[in-house]
């Protein structure tokens, strides 16, 4: 098994619950392209990876690695199909949901970084935008206006 295929397995679990984390990982994709030179492996093709709770799925996602550990997970939508994440979590009574044309997930800041038509829904909560961070650690959500104004951001809150 090569180096790079093999850290992104062991170490995805960074990004996982901590009851996720046992759980075995599940991807798939109609093509693979691991470059071990750059520590990036790709998936194309309807592309998704499951570990217990947490799904990420779009038509691209590429998994970087410092060869230790994932360091990041950016998935690309495509026309048809926007970017999807889920995942549940701790601190919310239903699971967070997500989609955008994009989707970075920053590992060690524990980060969900949305671009373009960028939705999410936590809790009983749904907040969209333009661009949206979720920062999971601290609970928190961040939406912005589109650059060229035509996505202002909406939110719906139930108390």
């Amino acid at each position: 098994m090569n180096k790079l295929f093999a850290v992104c397995l062991l170490s995805f679990n960074v990004f996982a619950m901590p009851g996720d984390k046992d759980k075995p990982i599940n991807v798939k994709a109609y093509t693979v392209v691991i470059d071990e030179t750059k520590n990036i492996s790709t998936y194309t093709g309807s592309a998704s990876v499951v570990q217990g709770s947490l799904t990420l799925s779009a038509e691209k996602i590429q998994i970087f690695s410092n060869q230790k550990e994932v360091t990041k997970v950016l998935a690309k939508g495509s026309k048809k199909h926007r970017a999807h994440y889920k995942q549940n979590q701790p601190n919310q009574a239903r699971f967070v949901e997500a989609t955008a044309d994009n989707i970075t997930y920053l590992i060690k800041t524990e980060m969900v970084h949305l671009k373009g038509n960028a939705h999410l829904v936590q809790g009983f909560d749904s907040f969209s935008g333009g661009t949206l961070d979720y920062d999971i650690k601290n609970d928190k959500v961040i939406a912005e206006k589109s650059k060229d104004g035509t996505q202002r951001v909406r939110f719906k809150i139930k108390l």
